[in-house]
């Protein structure tokens, strides 16, 4: 008989038994997550160190940055993606970007570090909250009891984040939890279709076919439950008019389509106006409706049929009118394809946009029109360019899935990193980030991070030395313009740019655009290109005075 001593005995163990921390790789690899997005601090160094070869780490200099380029890249990938955030902190600063994911459908694991459970009770410097933090904007928020819960957390927030409508999770993780003894976690398979009612379609279906002249709303939800192909052959069965949500976080039907109207106002009366003449509604994968501005109406003219089919069961409630259908669009949009008779009819023709004149200073039309001649055919917009918002909607024509991203809830700094993110997820494809000059400062160092990746995405700045969609809304709702914070003259975003390192240059006079432009796509690097641009005022997301917009003197 051979005898062993304790300490024999805990090291013959600590080499058979697994880690918190090697089970969570081997857990994160099996669920496709080996792409890790963070800003490292002292509590997240236990997991960090000796990462696997089999996975990547992407650095950002900021919280909102790394988050962000989370969010691109999940959207680009359509999985969800590991986000590894410093403790409060970190998850402080990077509250926009999971705010971002929450309102957008995007899901992301978020760790975040927790102090030594050892003497949490003390209070210690760095100890978090980070669950009560973000629990508003977030599906799940925990911290586990256990340190051999670990891995089984992250698993079920993977599930969990996947699950229509997908959105955030965040897990805090003290620090001494991953050394701790651990037995492996499978990696499981969840579906995640839920199919609507057919009772309910059924009714869809009988409206549709007794209606004179209906239309349909095309939502962000259509691109998340993969329904592109299947709402543009409903519109052609139809033969119905087509318009875009209001504030559309993503454009979900072909803008050159001979069906499309455009996108739906941000304000109850001039959205009811919008769709008077039409007797049937149905919004497809979307909120009824997103408003921005207070202008009293009703969601439709009465006497409208309203029906909402959305993936969203908060969607469902929240609406003001209509009768809302929870479930699976594409598998809504084919039922109602099949249980629906074709409708002949007659399609009005449009004239097209007048071209703009390369006037000086540059106008943000000329602008847009000429990037929409030179950019190729299955280019990715991610903007965010408040002021511009018209222009780029009237003069971008984009007719694939996945080509247009938008900042989902008016918190500025998703457009730059979204953008660097949706370009590592999609090489085959070149990305361009139209932002205002503004905008940019709220996560400027997704720069550096796009130049250390080599992600070629084309950064427009749209440059005005003021916040213009301000100014507007103060024109818009007579606040008048005596208002401090509005101008923020001397940025010079060249020299910023080039201090990250990468390559940039201004554009001052019409006739430089165009040739500028086609260097950038030509170029296998990321580039930024400053725009000098006329300042704008007056509209609000596309409305003007003639909706009647409330004042507040």
């Amino acid at each position: 008989m051979k005898w062993y001593n304790i300490s024999q005995l805990d090291r013959s163990r600590s080499q058979t038994v697994d880690t918190v921390r090697e089970v969570t790789y081997e857990i994160l690899r099996n669920l496709g997550m080996t792409v890790i997005f963070g800003n490292p601090g002292s509590t997240e160094l236990p997991f960090l160190r000796d990462m696997p070869s089999d996975f990547k780490y992407v650095l950002g200099l900021h919280e909102r940055t790394a988050a962000g380029m989370a969010l691109g890249y999940s959207l680009g990938k359509g999985n969800a993606v590991f986000v590894n955030l410093h403790s409060i902190a970190s998850t402080g600063n990077g509250l926009s970007a999971i705010q971002d994911a929450w309102y957008l459908h995007v899901p992301l694991v978020i760790t975040a570090g927790q102090q030594d459970r050892r003497h949490l009770l003390a209070e210690p410097f760095l100890a978090s909250r980070a669950v009560e933090t973000v629990r508003p904007y977030v599906k799940w928020a925990y911290e586990p009891v256990r340190a051999e819960d670990v891995p089984a957390a992250i698993a079920r927030g993977y599930y969990l984040a996947m699950q229509p409508p997908m959105g955030p999770v965040l897990i805090s993780i003290p620090m001494d939890d991953w050394t701790r003894e651990c037995q492996p976690v499978a990696a499981r398979r969840v579906s995640q279709t839920v199919l609507p009612d057919p009772e309910a379609l059924d009714q869809v279906a009988a409206a549709l076919d007794s209606s004179r002249n209906p239309a349909l709303v095309a939502g962000s939800q259509i691109e998340e439950d993969g329904a592109w192909r299947e709402v543009l052959g409903l519109a052609e069965h139809l033969n119905a008019d087509v318009y875009e949500e209001p504030i559309p976080p993503r454009w979900t039907f072909p803008r050159s389509h001979r069906l499309f109207r455009g996108g739906l106002l941000p304000a109850q009366q001039p959205l009811a106006d919008q769709l008077a003449k039409y007797d049937v509604v149905v919004v497809m994968g979307a909120r009824v409706f997103l408003y921005y501005a207070h202008v009293p109406g009703h969601s439709v003219k009465p006497g409208t049929k309203l029906f909402q089919i959305t993936n969203s069961s908060l969607d469902a409630a929240a609406a003001l009118a209509g009768m809302s259908i929870v479930g699976n669009v594409a598998a809504a949009v084919k039922y109602l394809r099949t249980r629906t008779r074709a409708r002949p009819r007659a399609i009005e023709t449009f004239a097209p946009l007048p071209e703009p004149k390369p006037e000086y200073p540059i106008m943000p039309a000329y602008l847009f029109s000429v990037l929409n001649r030179v950019m190729p055919r299955n280019a990715v917009i991610a903007e965010e360019c408040p002021s511009s918002k018209g222009e780029l909607d009237r003069y971008l024509v984009l007719d694939e899935p996945g080509s247009f991203y938008s900042v989902p809830n008016g918190v500025l700094g998703f457009g730059l990193p979204a953008a660097v993110g949706l370009q590592m997820a999609h090489p085959e494809r070149r990305v361009v980030c139209p932002i205002g000059d503004g905008s940019i400062q709220y996560s400027i160092q997704a720069l550096w991070s796009a130049v250390q990746q080599k992600a070629p995405v084309i950064v427009i700045v749209l440059r005005n030395s003021d916040y213009s969609a301000l100014k507007g809304f103060c024109d818009f709702t007579d606040v008048g313009r005596n208002v401090p914070g509005m101008d923020i003259p001397g940025i010079d975003m060249v020299k910023i740019a080039q201090g990250y390192g990468m390559t940039a240059e201004e554009v001052d006079r019409p006739e430089e655009l165009e040739p500028a432009l086609k260097a950038a796509f030509a170029a296998l690097e990321p580039r930024l290109i400053s725009v000098n641009v006329e300042k704008s005022g007056q509209k609000c997301m596309g409305m003007d005075q003639s909706v009647h917009p409330p004042h507040y003197r």
